[in-house]
């Protein structure tokens, strides 16, 4: 279920594109207008509007946004008006660079995507960097991190909810079977996790969890970035919101906000999950999101957060 609130009565994208147009010319930057129009837009509506933009203007809506906004605004704004496969492409390549590296986010954009969305961020990567998704992790990882995340970007999950529950029981075994041998980086055992479907997966975690007492992740103690990496993927595929609802809590939790963090899973989730993040968010820390996001930012970049969490803030 998605937060967006679209209105019923929305103009059409020509209207859009003109009043956007508008909120760039004279002295300042109109950034209520702005928020006003693309916060409230889906994206298919936020493409059409880029693309009459183009068209009217012959001018980029992005290169507008990026010249006249600034900041963890802009950065919002930015992410937002992206395409969801553009967006996908954006965050993944930016998890590749030195300065920043995240493979969290990887992990992210490989394991709470579907199939299909995932196959279309890793064709939007090709086709605006020149080089694979694959190729620019491996070249950038190295390790056992490098043998986790290279097949988990690499493959094409299969989608459906059918479960093979014979396969389930003898993959529980060989799991656990693996991590009683700490033999965490063992091929069987990121085969399993990074080709099997998230039905299956959740399938094989429940056997788990009935036959050996415990959770897989309970097992997984050590503080290793692989290890946090490999309980990522787990949470990734099988509890989204609970991973998405800790992103959030360390980002507004910290000494100084996590504004990365924070930003990147209000645009990236707005569409498609954020009622359930909000509820997991709610559980474990009995604040509402918006709430905590509006103590925790202000001005411009508080009122896009909370126009995106359907908060509308006054």
């Amino acid at each position: 279920m998605a937060s967006l609130k679209v209105p019923a009565n929305v103009p059409l994208p020509e209207e859009d594109a003109e009043q956007l147009h508008k909120a760039f010319k004279g002295w300042g930057t109109n950034e209520g207008m702005i928020i006003s129009i693309l916060a409230h837009r889906n994206a298919t509506q936020r493409s059409f509007i880029r693309a009459v933009y183009a068209a009217n203007y012959n001018k980029d809506l992005l290169n507008e946004l990026d010249r006249e906004l600034s900041g963890d605004f802009e950065r919002a704004v930015m992410l937002w008006t992206f395409e969801p496969a553009e967006r996908d492409a954006y965050l993944a390549k930016e998890s590749t660079k030195m300065f920043t590296k995240n493979n969290w986010v990887l992990v992210e954009v490989a394991c709470t995507r579907s199939a299909l969305e995932f196959f279309s961020a890793k064709q939007a990567y090709q086709a605006r960097y020149k080089t694979s998704l694959e190729e620019d992790v491996a070249y950038h990882t190295s390790g056992d991190i490098r043998k986790l995340l290279v097949p988990l970007v690499s493959t094409f999950r299969y989608d459906g909810d059918e479960v093979n529950m014979v396969l389930a029981r003898s993959e529980a075994k060989i799991l656990h079977q693996k991590i009683e041998e700490k033999a965490y980086v063992d091929d069987d055992l990121i085969r399993i996790l990074t080709t099997r479907s998230k039905a299956q997966i959740s399938a094989t975690l429940n056997h788990y969890k009935n036959n050996f007492g415990t959770s897989m992740a309970k097992y997984l103690k050590e503080d290793s970035e692989y290890i946090q990496l490999l309980k990522a993927v787990i949470k990734c595929l099988t509890y989204p919101e609970k991973y998405f609802e800790k992103v959030l809590r360390q980002a507004i939790n910290k000494l100084g906000t996590d504004e990365w963090g924070l930003t990147r899973v209000v645009t990236t989730r707005a569409e498609f999950d954020m009622e359930r993040i909000k509820e997991e968010y709610l559980r474990r820390n009995s604040v509402p999101l918006d709430r905590a996001i509006a103590k925790d930012t202000h001005g411009d970049y508080e009122d896009i957060l909370l126009a995106l969490l359907g908060h509308d803030h006054a």
